[in-house]
């Protein structure tokens, strides 16, 4: 005798629903909202093994935001400032913001021409460390440099470094905010794009303003860093 398929499917059907998992119809948890947290421009200090003597940076406590301003005039030593990523964020950075101004264009700086030429109205590092292996990438406001440019590129047993033209020229006096993505760089500068390829922390911020190649003035404000995770 026949049975009707409506009884003979009514088990698989069961099985079927069991198979679901049990959530299938709850919504997904949005990821959790990304935080903020500043680097206060007063937090920044001089990196003595990079730097000269004399500091020629200040901070301008201005209702708006303080910031620091450096004013170079040759013929100064170059002077380096630095801050630490705190301990707990090294490896959960998604975004560094800044913002910059260029004041005073050093003479025909082109950091890419190298030599005579090499200096920055402003420069922002971004560094790593793996062991006793730093990796840098010098972000710099170039005076006539061409944007968008990577050079010198630096590689030995201890330090690892590209230099990129951020920006170029003028406007001066404007502030400009720049933002970028630390792991995503990491990878493409030194790891030849691989998605995959492990990111050592992140774990300090730089900056300087110099004009001793051009034996001229160069001066810039820096204000505004955040680390986004």
């Amino acid at each position: 005798m026949q049975r009707p398929v409506a009884t003979t499917l009514a088990p698989l059907a069961l099985l079927l629903a069991a198979a679901l998992p049990i959530d299938a119809d709850e919504p997904k948890q949005p990821p959790a909202p990304l935080r903020e947290t500043k680097i206060d421009v007063h937090a920044f200090r001089v990196v003595e093994s990079y730097s000269g003597g004399i500091s020629y940076y200040s901070i301008i406590e201005d209702p708006e935001h303080p910031f620091i301003r450096a004013v170079y005039r040759p013929p100064l030593e170059t002077v380096t400032l630095g801050a630490e990523v705190p301990e707990g964020l090294r490896q959960g950075v998604k975004k560094v913001r800044w913002k910059w101004r260029a004041q005073v264009l050093p003479k025909n700086g082109d950091e890419c021409k190298g030599g005579e030429f090499s200096d920055s109205a402003a420069v922002v590092y971004i560094s790593w460390k793996r062991g006793l292996k730093w990796y840098s990438i010098k972000y710099v406001w170039s005076s006539v440099g061409k944007k968008g440019q990577i050079c010198d590129r630096r590689r030995n047993l201890f330090v690892v470094q590209d230099t990129v033209i951020l920006e170029s020229g003028g406007p001066l006096g404007i502030w400009k905010e720049e933002e970028i993505d630390p792991a995503a760089e990491f990878r493409a500068h030194f790891e030849g794009g691989d998605p995959n390829a492990d990111v050592p922390d992140f774990v300090g911020i730089g900056l300087m303003s110099d004009g001793d190649a051009t034996h001229s003035i160069s001066a810039a404000d820096y204000a505004d860093f955040v680390l986004v995770h």
